[in-house]
């Protein structure tokens, strides 16, 4: 199974296993995360859930160009409305108010902030790094930078918003800022992350899911009124499908083909 879940002392452990294509969603992988998420939501035993990636290369980067490219993914007419594949991917999304801590091993980039930027807190290791590739390859960065922006400053998610590829932002960066609340060594993501859901899980679940959810309606008028705007500016934004695919490609101007490595700070 591509996700994968396993329960344990009332820990929910969601792991995302395509580590092939470095952990990467296809629309199946979407529904099938909507879904975990929507049966946690039903089973009192589940007090605190950590999402992790498999192995130690990734822990997801984002929606499978492969389910863009074959036309998967078709687009409304309208400019006030997009298909995003992803949009439900999340636990908030889902009306899912356990704590869920993100265990972030190796990249996160791109549709991968759907899922860290509805985790209550990351810990991710000294291997990880997180960039966003939307610019680069011809798209807005809307529901990813609005859902960033939440968890780290200005500067920061702007910066990695509009850098694109060219920038990755280390772990220990991610730190300073605040984005991951605790560093461990490499392959260390995942205990420490279990770590604490289990004491979460051992505390009195109302009272947990009642400050995870006060926490959250501290920022969720500001969140909604930003995401009413993402579908036209997607719109007006997005270049045309075969174009993205190939900028994905390197072969037109602005791809990646031939370009020295990206800068990690």
């Amino acid at each position: 199974m591509s996700i994968q879940t396993d329960v344990h002392d009332g820990v929910a452990t969601v792991t995302l296993c395509r580590p092939e294509k470095l952990n990467a969603l296809d629309l199946d992988d979407a529904r099938r995360l909507t879904a975990v998420w929507r049966t946690l939501r039903s089973d009192a035993g589940v007090r605190a859930a950590v999402v992790t990636g498999h192995g130690r290369e990734a822990f997801c980067t984002g929606v499978d160009r492969a389910a863009v490219a074959d036309g998967q993914v078709s687009q409304p007419a309208s400019p006030y409305a997009i298909e995003d594949p992803l949009l439900s991917i999340g636990p908030k999304a889902n009306d899912l108010w356990i704590p869920v801590v993100a265990a972030v091993e190796g990249m996160a980039c791109g549709g991968a902030f759907y899922l860290l930027s509805e985790a209550e807190f990351l810990v991710a290791s000294q291997e990880a790094v997180f960039f966003d590739p939307h610019t680069t390859y011809g798209m807005v960065s809307a529901y990813e930078a609005m859902g960033m922006a939440a968890r780290m400053p200005f500067g920061e998610v702007a910066r990695m918003a509009l850098m694109g590829t060219a920038e990755r932002l280390s772990a220990r960066r991610a730190h300073q800022t605040g984005l991951v609340s605790e560093l461990t060594p490499a392959g260390g993501a995942l205990d420490a992350a279990l770590r604490c859901a289990r004491v979460l899980a051992s505390y009195p679940p109302e009272a947990v899911q009642g400050t995870v959810r006060a926490v959250w309606a501290a920022q969720e008028a500001a969140r909604a009124q930003a995401r009413a705007q993402a579908p036209q500016l997607i719109a007006l934004g997005n270049l045309p499908p075969e174009r993205q695919s190939e900028l994905f490609a390197g072969r037109g101007r602005g791809g990646a083909q031939g370009r020295e490595g990206p800068r990690v700070r």
